[in-house]
């Protein structure tokens, strides 16, 4: 610490300078005044200093003895921080962090002092993943540049780093992805097609719905009111540490009521009859839910993909994601003329924005079908 001395009006006084502010970077200081001589004011300040000086020592002294200390690698920081999301996060998102973290991070950065680390090593890594692995998107890349990011300021903000080094790095641009959307009359031909297999209410329910492969899986006979034609999605069948689980939707937008039209609770009847003879079987473990196996089970949403791929196939359809169905149910509306907010509610995203974003490619065409639209109302 240091200080001086100085006249204030008839008095003499001192001031010590105790550091920079955090935000500002302007000086602090603490005054002192009232002194007849300058001679009293510096034995004051003498005083003043002695006992701020050894603290300061303290400090100082303690700190280099933790930095020497430091035997911290990232490797082993970054166990660390997966042991701690493994109780904190879902586990399809942990089993991703963890895929992040132990193909691309450690073999690569693991071996380096985690305090040493800097944001010239990262910029490097980054930069190494664009030029030495020619499989990985943009996106990877980006999601890989995240996952540093949120381990080291959880390290800033435990004090086991003095700064976030991941901060500054940068990825390359983010290409955007048209989804990719079937007709109307593909998704007709692909209907049919799935008509012929057991789990056609779960591609059907998708395809009407909206709803991601999990929620459509996770629906319970409870969710439908059939006398306001509505379906609610309470929760998701996902993936777990080991199989899969019932989880609630990761949103409060994902807990959504979505309406049904007419022919939906039809076909659901329908099933609903097929599904009572199943029960009448010794061997039959009731869920509850719409879709099950032939003994009352879920159906693991891998099968289902794999039904999706085979049904494709056989349909001699353009190949696309089972998640395609959410984003052609979406587009069918959009270029029907149903606002964009209700579109966006039934598919549960948490705000119209996203929907807006996602489907952006398909506007410039509406707009143009909505521009004749209003010259034959002129004529």
């Amino acid at each position: 610490m240091k200080g001086c001395v100085t006249k204030r009006g008839k008095t003499w006084a001192f001031v010590i300078e105790v550091g920079k502010h955090p935000v500002t970077g302007r000086r602090k200081q603490k005054w002192t005044s009232g002194f007849a001589t300058r001679e009293e004011a510096e034995v004051a300040l003498s005083k003043a200093l002695t006992p701020l000086n050894q603290t300061a020592n303290n400090v100082q002294t303690t700190s280099n003895v933790e930095a020497t200390n430091t035997q911290e690698t990232v490797a082993t920081y970054m166990q660390t921080w997966l042991e701690q999301k493994k109780v904190q996060v879902r586990p399809g998102t942990f089993k991703s962090y963890n895929w992040i973290v132990t193909k691309y991070i450690i073999p690569k950065l693991g071996h380096l002092s985690l305090d040493q680390l800097n944001a010239m090593q990262l910029q490097n890594f980054i930069l190494s993943l664009q030029t030495q692995n020619n499989n990985l998107s943009t996106r990877s890349i980006s999601h890989i540049r995240s996952v540093l990011h949120n381990v080291l300021e959880t390290a800033f903000k435990l004090e086991v780093v003095t700064k976030n080094v991941a901060k500054p790095i940068t990825t390359p641009k983010v290409n955007k992805v048209h989804v990719k959307v079937w007709d109307e009359q593909q998704l007709k031909t692909f209907l049919e097609e799935a008509k012929k297999t057991r789990y056609y209410i779960a591609f059907f329910l998708a395809a009407t719905t909206g709803m991601r492969l999990g929620e459509v899986v996770g629906v319970k006979w409870e969710d439908v009111d059939f006398t306001n034609k509505t379906l609610s999605v309470k929760r998701s069948y996902t993936r777990a540490h080991s199989g899969y689980q019932f989880n609630e939707p990761k949103t409060a937008t994902g807990n959504r009521v979505i309406a049904l039209p007419q022919m939906v609770l039809q076909e659901l009847e329908a099933h609903r009859i097929i599904q009572g003879q199943e029960k009448a079987k010794e061997s039959y473990t009731d869920y509850g839910l719409i879709t099950q196996t032939k003994n009352g089970t879920p159906v693991s949403p891998r099968n289902l993909y794999r039904l999706w791929i085979s049904i494709v196939e056989r349909a001699g359809l353009p190949k696309t994601r089972f998640h395609d169905l959410r984003h052609t149910h979406a587009s069918l509306l959009l270029k029907q003329g149903v606002h964009a907010k209700v579109v966006s509610e039934r598919l549960g995203h948490s705000n119209i924005q996203l929907t807006l974003n996602t489907y952006s490619h398909l506007l410039p065409n509406m707009q143009a079908e909505a521009a004749e639209k209003f010259g034959e109302f002129l004529k």
